[in-house]
């Protein structure tokens, strides 16, 4: 069974907060599409593009527990889990050109992660994200 779970820093205004999950979402949908459930219609027959499929809790932490997931979630990769990370050098980026050019000359230890989306086995899911609370 596929879990996914978004972590997200709980320092960030609403409208980050947002924008945090939201970008996320997107590069899960391209990465998982079998996540998105099938078109349907309504009643009176207007159509409703698919949404999820399965549950998404937005969970929250702070900047060094968010920086302690993701290095920790990177070595369990080989185990099937996905890691999406939405960091401060993507949210300051004019453009995607801008973004691409002011990563690669970030080190690593140096990103700010904002958000953080983790799917894959539901077990090895929750056993990261489990004792974390949700959003408020």
């Amino acid at each position: 069974m596929t879990r996914c779970a978004f972590i997200i820093d709980r320092a960030l205004p609403p409208g980050l907060i947002a924008n945090t999950a939201a970008a996320l979402s997107m590069t899960l949908g391209k990465l998982r599409p079998e996540l998105v459930g099938c078109d349907l219609q309504d009643a009176d027959g207007v159509g409703h593009p698919g949404i999820t499929s399965i549950v998404m809790p937005i969970l929250v932490s702070d900047a060094d527990g968010l920086r302690d997931l993701r290095r920790t979630a990177a070595e369990r990769e080989a185990e099937g889990l996905g890691v999406i990370g939405m960091t401060d050098v993507a949210q300051r980026a004019k453009s995607y050109d801008d973004y691409s050019r002011r990563l690669a000359a970030t080190r690593q230890e140096e990103l700010r992660y904002l958000g953080l989306c983790l799917h894959g086995p539901a077990a090895l899911v929750r056993s990261l994200t489990g004792s974390l609370p949700l959003l408020k």
